[in-house]
């Protein structure tokens, strides 16, 4: 057990400031079966800061209430279905970036889109 960082998180965890954070939540959900482990509201009922975990990765996101906004944020995502979770992200309403395909053959199946917030979410699977 470490003393440095919770039980269970990674090192690394993208940190999406978003100005409908409860949307991108509902989003991760539907789209990577994501689950929300802790949300923080303002005393306004606004939310301050909420993680999202998606397999064994905390997804952080920041309500908008601040003047810091994420731009052009990309997070990659290895999914076990990567044509899957692009399907159920563009039925909830996300933009496609690129169609899942294999550009050589020991290349990872990868394909890309963009949410609501922004972030451009490239799935793949080996």
């Amino acid at each position: 057990m470490s003393e440095w960082k919770p039980a269970a998180y990674p090192s690394i965890s993208p940190y999406l400031i978003c100005a409908d954070a409860a949307g991108i939540i509902a989003f991760l959900e539907r789209v990577f079966d994501g689950a929300l482990v802790r949300r923080f509201d303002r005393p306004d009922g606004s939310l301050m800061h909420a993680e999202v975990r998606i397999d064994d990765s905390i997804v952080m996101i920041g309500g908008g209430a601040t003047d810091q906004q994420s731009s052009a944020s990309h997070v990659h995502v290895y999914v076990r279905d990567a044509q899957a979770v692009f399907d159920r992200a563009i039925a909830n309403g996300a933009q496609a970036v690129q169609a899942p395909t294999r550009k050589r053959a020991d290349d990872d199946f990868r394909g890309g889109f963009r949410d609501a917030a922004g972030t451009t979410w490239w799935v793949a699977t080996q």
